[in-house]
């Protein structure tokens, strides 16, 4: 769903021009557009499932484009209530940051999820503040602490976001992420890699200065994954392992039209291979 927010690192609330990787163009399904009522982009995403997915029953709305909880809570009430009144939705998805949250909003979904499935997605995208810093995300990793230990204190579902291969970060400092991780209230997490989108500031930096990104090759890139999900507390559901964004809109490596399905199981492959599993090299404490 696209329904028509903003980020507060794009209306001046704490900056403006947003995170530097960010084209929600580059993200975004066909249908879901912001100058659509919510109601039109149900409708025509799920026509589109449902042809996809014919087994599939239920189907929660999945508010994506930018920061969804970056509204008045009146607003925010108008546009999930609704999603909620559409006879095919049965839930909520909330993707959002950790700044853009509240007691008040907290509270309102937290009523509802004792009517609806109800899960909220923090994009933390990096624990470093350094990193996150020069992305312009406008915010630090402790916002992000805050943000969902406040979530599990309501008793609502939470999920995260990882991106891998953002400037200035070693491949090492990617991998000390996971006990930050790990320490986290979460129960799930979305990984994704670094893909340089057109049309962001990131494409301008990297047609300017590449040798300042350390992109990952489609095995390169698995083969670290591997390695964080061994370290990876085992009960954090794993809901994306790569990121997919359209070939046209690609301005560095790309792996040509490999979906992330064809990826999933090219990293189970991975993982069978190496007699390794999520969790096995964990170590509690």
């Amino acid at each position: 769903m696209d329904a028509g927010f903003t980020c507060p690192n794009r209306d001046g609330t704490v900056g403006v021009g947003g995170c530097t990787f960010c084209n929600n163009d580059g993200f975004s399904p066909s249908y879901c557009k912001g100058e659509k009522p919510v109601t039109q982009q149900l409708d025509e995403g799920l026509l589109f499932l449902k042809k996809r997915y014919p087994r599939s029953s239920f189907f929660v709305a999945y508010f994506q484009a930018y920061s969804n909880t970056h509204a008045p809570l009146p607003q925010l009430k108008k546009l999930y209530g609704e999603a909620l009144n559409h006879p095919d939705i049965s839930g909520l998805v909330i993707a959002t940051r950790p700044d853009c949250v509240d007691e008040e909003k907290l509270g309102y979904l937290k009523n509802l999820s004792h009517e609806y499935y109800v899960k909220i997605e923090y994009g933390i995208e990096s624990c470093h503040d350094e990193t996150l810093a020069r992305i312009n995300r406008g915010h630090i990793f402790s916002d992000s602490v805050r943000a969902l230990t406040t979530t599990a204190e309501k008793g609502l579902s939470a999920g995260i976001h990882l991106l891998f291969g953002l400037p200035g970060e070693s491949r090492a400092h990617m991998l000390a992420q996971v006990d930050q991780v790990n320490r986290l209230p979460a129960q799930s997490v979305k990984f994704h890699q670094l893909q340089i989108v057109r049309g962001t500031r990131m494409a301008e930096e990297y047609a300017a200065y590449p040798e300042r990104f350390q992109l990952f090759a489609l095995d390169e890139y698995l083969e670290f994954v591997v390695r964080f999900v061994e370290r990876l507390r085992p009960d954090i559901a794993i809901e994306r392992l790569s990121g997919e964004v359209p070939l046209p809109y690609h301005a560095g490596i790309s792996w040509g039209r490999l979906r992330i399905d064809q990826v999933q199981k090219r990293f189970e492959r991975f993982m069978e291979e190496r007699d390794t599993w999520q969790g096995k090299l964990y170590s509690p404490g």
